[in-house]
């Protein structure tokens, strides 16, 4: 059996299938199966997906279930001792999983290992912007709750045993559905099982301090439906509380605070000034305290909101091309300094 089982949901990602696909084939570590659920995608999707000939690779269709759906349906067909998750227009770059098989191996207590990743647009062109967490390690329940160190679903590569750990079963018509995301939690599917792992579980999170995921940002995205993201993340906490009350109790609102941070900086990524400025504001009104708890991170993004409103788009590129090469710079010696206290720690 393979070391490791690679699941891709595809859904309506033609334009970039191939590349994604071909990202996880140039992989170092060759021990792995491919599968590819086909979400009933209406495009030409698994014909791109079938041009390919590899023994690896493993197509399984099903009705469409959404992105829970499809990862559920992987993880119950894997085969592997490790699952490692990648989006339909998502990217790795090539020593990925042997850097996480590495990281698993040495390390039994780590259920959950995940890298950092870089934002591409819809090119595949490095947009300087970096997902890279305060914490790779020691990593608790509500730090994933208010920050979700993980990022995306393109960054983990989780123990098969977590999911066994943590599974659940939902009524189908007259099937009985075996769960691992919840189905229901459309959009923040990610965090509610993170935070399940958690609280239900021994299993510890832990970061590799490299940049392995390529995570793209679909201009089709946030602009129209941040409101339908931002209820489905409320969504998600709600389905929390009903397993963790204290916690959501306790830190439900610096949560919202930075849940709208964030989507205030995918409106800036995505050029929507009006939506930029609108959820930064609501994120200082919820918790101010976040002023003081992060700064640096909440100024830049109030300021890059306020200048991409205020100034004309010549202006605006110019500066934000000099700032991305500064944060940049800073990202690469922040991976750095977290490669050298993870490896003084061993």
């Amino acid at each position: 059996m393979p070391k490791v089982s690679v699941i891709i949901p595809v859904y309506n990602v033609e334009n970039f299938i191939a590349a994604t696909v071909s990202s996880v084939l140039a992989q170092t570590y060759t021990d792995f199966e491919l599968l590819i659920i086909d979400d009933e995608s209406p495009d030409q999707s698994i014909q791109i997906c079938q041009q390919f000939r590899d023994s690896r690779i493993k197509i399984i269709h099903q009705k469409n279930r959404g992105l829970a759906g499809a990862r559920n349906t992987g993880i119950y067909h894997a085969q592997g001792e490790y699952l490692a998750f990648l989006d339909g227009d998502d990217l790795w770059l090539p020593e990925k999983l042997e850097q996480h098989v590495s990281h698993l191996d040495n390390s039994p207590s780590v259920g959950v290992s995940f890298s950092c990743s870089v934002f591409i647009d819809e090119a595949g062109q490095d947009l300087g912007v970096y997902q890279i967490p305060k914490k790779l390690q020691g990593i608790t329940p509500s730090y994933i709750l208010c920050r979700n160190p993980i990022g995306n679903g393109s960054a983990p590569v989780i123990r098969k045993q977590v999911f066994e750990a943590i599974k659940f079963f939902k009524q189908q018509g007259d099937l009985v559905e075996s769960c691992y995301f919840d189905p229901q939690c459309r959009r923040s599917e990610d965090v509610e099982c993170w935070l399940r792992i958690a609280v239900q579980t021994f299993w510890q999170f832990e970061g590799i301090p490299e940049a392995l995921t390529l995570y793209r940002i679909n201009s089709c995205g946030l602009s129209a439906n941040w409101v339908e993201q931002f209820e489905s993340w409320q969504q998600a906490i709600e389905k929390i509380r009903t397993f963790a009350p204290e916690l959501i109790s306790q830190w439900e609102k610096p949560a919202k605070a930075y849940q709208l941070r964030y989507l205030a900086r995918r409106a800036i990524t995505l050029r929507s000034p009006s939506i930029a400025v609108k959820l930064i504001n609501h994120s200082v009104a919820t918790y101010w305290r976040i002023l003081f708890e992060e700064p640096r991170r909440t100024l830049l993004t109030w300021a890059a909101a306020y200048f991409l409103f205020l100034l004309p788009d010549f202006i605006y590129n110019s500066t934000e091309t000099i700032a991305l090469k500064l944060i940049k710079i800073t990202h690469k010696w922040y991976l750095f300094k977290q490669e050298l206290f993870v490896k003084s720690s061993i």
